[in-house]
């Protein structure tokens, strides 16, 4: 089973990266499991060391797709049939699926981030084949209309009921932009982000189908000129949630600032600076584990999950960034040094951490959520570290 992960992982990237990108392809193996519950076809959790797993679902799931394609295509189908299948007639996408000793249990009660576009464009680009559009078309059309009805900000933009209901709907579980509640949502620059990609992926997918997807550019066009004109914050030459543009106090300066450029929302220009001010900056992202998830010279910084510490998967999406707007060299030192870092803890631990020490240090100094009776970093994790999809853009950046 996923033989061809485990090969290509023999040969790819640096030697010393390559026990840990094997180790990692066996963690996929291991995580993957018979039909069960909602999920009518084999299924792979988050990793076989998630404090609270087995679980299937959320971003996790996108970033264990893009990690075995394009060497397991199979694989990566039959998660994004099952992901897809948990949708609502109402167009709601689930956060998660957990298996617990109590029983299964899909969490219906928060969505999370739809970057799942670029799963389905993935393996269509590694298979040449249209299969997953018809329903993947579908289900961005109805996730589209869900998040219009009931996550459009008033200011215009889209937003996550982080603000709203304090359920980390974004995935960036007690993340320091929301401990002071706002009287009203205002646009998210993830979030408008996230239903960008969604509009862009709906609009190209039903060209591919030979349908009409006019409607689908003009909400994508839309959302974009939203982003550019709203949400970049000339003084950080970042982007920025809609209340803290001009106002580079009024909350941290937070790594979802990138997402703009990693899904292809921001004007060239924009994205010139997010990543020379940004993300390749020591003080702010390019930590010596990147990318912080809160800017190094932030005074909110903290060795504290999502309030510092560095996530693979987040690197990844930034590197895709920067190789999206014309940057592989940008792109190749972000993935080498995330690569470098995580492979050093592996040798040392024999474990691929759920996040990493942003300065180097060991991930068992970090800490996880307050008052949990996990006190830091899940080992054998997988959800968050597209680490052979990393070392795959890490090669492809030394060809342009």
């Amino acid at each position: 089973m996923l033989e061809a992960l485990k090969q290509e992982s023999s040969s790819l990237g640096k030697a010393a990266w390559r026990p840990m990108l094997r180790y990692a392809a066996e963690l996929h193996e291991r995580a993957t499991h018979p039909p069960a519950g909602p999920l009518r076809e084999a299924w792979e959790d988050t990793g076989p060391g998630y404090c609270y797993g087995p679980a299937f679902g959320h971003w996790d799931i996108v970033h264990a797709v893009l990690d075995v394609l394009p060497a397991e295509p199979d694989h990566a189908r039959r998660q994004i049939r099952n992901a897809l299948a948990l949708q609502r007639e109402d167009g709601m996408l689930p956060a998660i699926v957990w298996f617990r000793p109590e029983g299964v249990r899909t969490e219906y009660e928060q969505s999370h981030p739809p970057v799942w576009p670029a799963a389905v464009d993935a393996w269509t680009e590694a298979t040449g084949s249209q299969e997953l559009l018809e329903t993947a078309l579908e289900a961005a059309s109805r996730q589209l209309a869900w998040f219009g009805a009931h996550r459009r900000a008033p200011d215009g933009g889209f937003y996550y009921q982080d603000i709203t209901t304090g359920r980390w709907e974004s995935g960036v579980d007690e993340g320091v932009r929301f401990e002071a509640r706002p009287v009203e949502p205002f646009a998210l620059a993830d979030s408008t982000s996230h239903v960008w990609l969604l509009a862009d992926a709906a609009a190209r997918w039903a060209q591919a189908l030979g349908r009409d997807g006019r409607l689908f550019a003009e909400k994508a066009e839309a959302i974009a000129a939203f982003v550019r004109d709203r949400l970049f914050d000339d003084e950080t030459g970042f982007f920025r949630d809609a209340a803290a543009v001009g106002r580079a106090d009024a909350a941290p300066l937070g790594f979802e600032g990138m997402w703009p450029l990693a899904v292809g929302a921001a004007a060239e220009d924009q994205a010139a600076r997010a990543i020379e001010e940004n993300l390749l900056a020591p003080e702010r992202f390019f930590t010596a584990h990147p990318i912080a998830t809160v800017a190094r010279s932030d005074p909110r910084f903290d060795l504290r999950m999502w309030r510092g510490p560095a996530w693979n998967s987040m690197t990844h999406w930034a590197a895709r960034g920067c190789v999206r707007y014309g940057r592989p060299d940008a792109a190749r030192r972000l993935l080498e040094a995330a690569l470098d870092a995580s492979a050093r803890e592996f040798r040392r631990t024999g474990t691929i951490w759920e996040f990493y020490h942003p300065d180097g240090g060991r991930p068992e100094d970090l800490e996880r959520k307050p008052g949990r009776p996990q006190k830091g970093p899940s080992r054998d994790y997988l959800g968050h570290n597209p680490l052979l999809a990393m070392a795959r853009l890490w090669r492809a950046t030394a060809k342009e």
